[in-house]
């Protein structure tokens, strides 16, 4: 299982990234325009403030196969480190993905809807798709359905391609795709802060500190004070 950021706040990357088990950083055309800066320094930023050795996914705009595989190249020669193209599942994104496959270069399948899309985008050589989890239910789907579909089918025909599970508005959507199979998540990061917050686990660490300080004193902060 892994954790990616989904998010271009370089604020929120680095907390997230200090506290939090995340293998990286999913970005989208939507993403990076909200950061009103140039898209190539925000990139080199979140670079820089999650190594090059984690995931940077990076989605390319352009409409044919051919504008696919040139932006491609300039995101791969621009950014360093381990980078993910994103690539919309379309016709033209499928071919674009043949092509990019054969160069070694990775792939992830934007906008995906269907369990077939999946099938055909792993099938080309992707190395993730992305279902749309809340998309899907927002057009009277079930993306947790989905996700499960995809998972049988990758396993069926045994192929090396990972589900991205994405589109989250709560915590219980990203908790559902888990159990159904999901090998990765990209979440918002106030989502992210989520996973762990519980009212109960704050309150039992608040008591234990107070009965700690009773026997050893109100000084007594940590065992190096006792």
């Amino acid at each position: 299982m892994k954790l990616y950021i989904d998010s271009a706040n370089v604020e929120k990357i680095s907390r997230l990234n200090d506290y939090f088990p995340v293998a990286g950083v999913t970005t989208n055309p939507t993403i990076l325009v909200n950061e009103k800066r140039p898209y190539l320094e925000v990139l080199k930023d979140i670079r820089t403030t999650i190594g090059n050795e984690k995931e940077l996914f990076i989605q390319a705009i352009g409409d044919t196969a051919e504008e696919i595989v040139e932006e491609s190249r300039f995101i791969i020669k621009q950014i360093p480190g381990k980078v993910i193209v994103k690539i919309p599942a379309t016709e033209e994104g499928i071919k674009a993905i043949k092509i990019l496959s054969a160069e070694n270069i990775p792939t992830l399948v934007t906008t995906v809807y269907t369990a077939f899309q999946a099938l055909i985008a792993a099938m080309a050589g992707a190395k993730y798709v992305a279902p749309y989890v809340n998309r899907i239910d927002n057009l009277a789907g079930n993306g947790v359905n989905v996700v499960t579909e995809i998972s049988k089918l990758f396993k069926e025909y045994q192929l090396d391609c990972e589900i991205l599970a994405a589109s989250f508005k709560n915590l219980q959507q990203v908790y559902e795709v888990c159990l159904a199979g999901t090998d990765t998540v990209t979440v918002a990061p106030d989502i992210i802060e989520k996973m762990i917050a519980f009212p109960a686990t704050e309150t039992d660490v608040g008591v234990f500190k107070e009965q700690w300080r009773s026997v050893y004193g109100e000084d007594c902060t940590s065992l190096i004070d006792s």
